[in-house]
């Protein structure tokens, strides 16, 4: 299977694994899954890393090298993955989900027919097949 991580779960995997599930430390064990992680996480990390320094101690560049150090392979944003941006369903009374990092990472998954590992429980507001909880 092939995975794209969300960006608190690499996050967990780089310097908190205790926060991982059970869960994810199956799927991060199985020598079969294929990991992901997209420039859009590294732009989270580096928009937060200048807001609150404190709170996120890493800058953008260093979660980069810490994504390369671990094997993750990267995942640059295309034109289809904008496009599957627009397709994105949200099941009925659902609350909006406004953020972009987050909106873009699961149309990423969706165009690249990958599940989106993540532990956030919005997602779950969506109608998409792309989406794994741990």
């Amino acid at each position: 299977m092939t995975y794209l991580l969300d960006t608190h779960i690499i996050m967990w995997t780089l310097f908190n694994r205790n926060n991982l599930s059970s869960k994810a430390v199956k799927v991060f064990s199985d020598m079969k899954n294929q990991f992901y992680y997209s420039i859009a996480s590294v732009w989270e990390i580096a928009i937060k890393h200048r807001k609150h320094p404190r709170q996120i101690t890493r800058s953008g560049v260093e979660f980069l090298h810490y994504c390369e150090a671990m094997g993750f392979n990267k995942l640059e944003i295309n034109d289809r993955h904008i496009c599957a941006l627009e397709t994105l369903e949200q099941k009925e009374n659902s609350p909006d989900h406004d953020d972009p990092f987050d909106r873009i990472l699961l149309a990423q998954a969706k165009g690249e027919g990958m599940m989106l590992m993540t532990h956030d429980k919005k997602f779950l507001t969506y109608d998409e097949p792309y989406v794994f909880t741990v």
